[in-house]
């Protein structure tokens, strides 16, 4: 319940916060390629419910909802400002609705695509599908896309085990660290 407040009271507090870089994001994403501001992306929620998870559009229409890893040379379906976006977590911003809703925390295992297989099952087999996905955690501070899926999910059964709010207070200046410093992306 703590948890849930917390959410709520910080998604609404940067959401009047970041309402103009939202905007101004929105308006680049428009004017620099055709298709849709957002991307809906169906991804997998606590007790693997799927739901669908807003970012600002990186990618070409075109691009095969598969994750960018899977993708042969994912630089040739990103958008103009794609990579900037990317890189400076910027396309994460509309995930703040998730939040408001309670599909997503702001600390929790990064939610997987539906067809993620490997990953969902690893988590299911170690209850992380029990709580919230997030919209940074354990795995995201610790390598975030460098991982290998089975590290991902150790880091993830990790913060199942020690959730506390002063562990998400540290994953969230971890956070903000590691995307001013751009840390762990790889595309």
């Amino acid at each position: 319940m703590l948890k849930r407040l917390f959410d709520l009271c910080l998604a609404l507090f940067a959401s009047l916060i970041l309402l103009v870089p939202v905007l101004l994001v929105a308006i680049c994403v428009r004017l620099t390629s055709p298709g849709p501001v957002l991307y809906w992306s169906d991804r997998v929620g606590r007790r693997n419910t799927i739901f669908k998870m807003p970012k600002f559009r990186s990618m070409r229409i075109d691009t095969p909802a598969v994750a960018t890893h899977l993708l042969n040379n994912p630089d040739q379906y990103l958008t103009p400002i794609g990579s900037f976006l990317r890189k400076s977590s910027l396309d994460e911003l509309p995930q703040l609705w998730s939040i408001l809703t309670g599909e997503m925390s702001f600390v929790g295992p990064r939610p997987a695509l539906f067809n993620q297989d490997d990953l969902i099952e690893l988590r299911t087999e170690k209850q992380v599908h029990t709580i919230l996905p997030g919209l940074t955690g354990w795995a995201q501070v610790n390598g975030r896309d460098e991982l290998p899926i089975p590290v991902k999910v150790e880091l993830d059964a990790y913060y199942l085990a020690h959730q506390s709010l002063w562990l998400d207070l540290r994953i969230l200046c971890m956070t903000f660290f590691k995307v001013l410093r751009r840390d762990g992306v790889t595309h």
